[in-house]
């Protein structure tokens, strides 16, 4: 089963966070990401830019808009994502409960659909 792990934090929490902490919290999840490649179950992983150099591109009523910025406010932003291949949804709960998010960050873990090709 492949899953989704999507990350998302405050990234005003990492702007107000001293050089020497974001270098530990980097370290931390360079540890972790290695742990998963060498687990085999990591199929893609990657960390996003921050929301300020994103756009959406809306098309409506056969009518393309592209906007600065993400498409909602929220207060947490999508940050980065991992894919996994893992036996179980309980599997991939507990790569995403091993995570080191800043606090009050979450992981949203959603199954991939498979398609088969014919």
């Amino acid at each position: 089963m492949r899953f989704a792990l999507l990350i998302y934090s405050t990234e005003a929490n990492r702007a107000n966070m001293s050089e020497e902490d974001v270098q530990k919290n980097m370290g931390e999840w360079f540890t972790y990401t290695e742990g998963l490649q060498k687990s085999g179950k990591m199929l893609a992983g990657d960390a996003l830019m921050p929301v300020s150099t994103a756009h959406t591109v809306r098309i409506n009523d056969g009518e393309t808009t592209v906007m600065d910025g993400p498409f909602a406010e929220t207060k947490e932003q999508f940050g980065g994502f991992y894919i996994l291949e893992v036996d179980s949804w309980e599997e991939a709960a507990e790569a995403a409960k091993t995570m080191p998010i800043a606090e009050g960050g979450s992981v949203e873990v959603r199954p991939l659909m498979e398609f088969e090709q014919g």
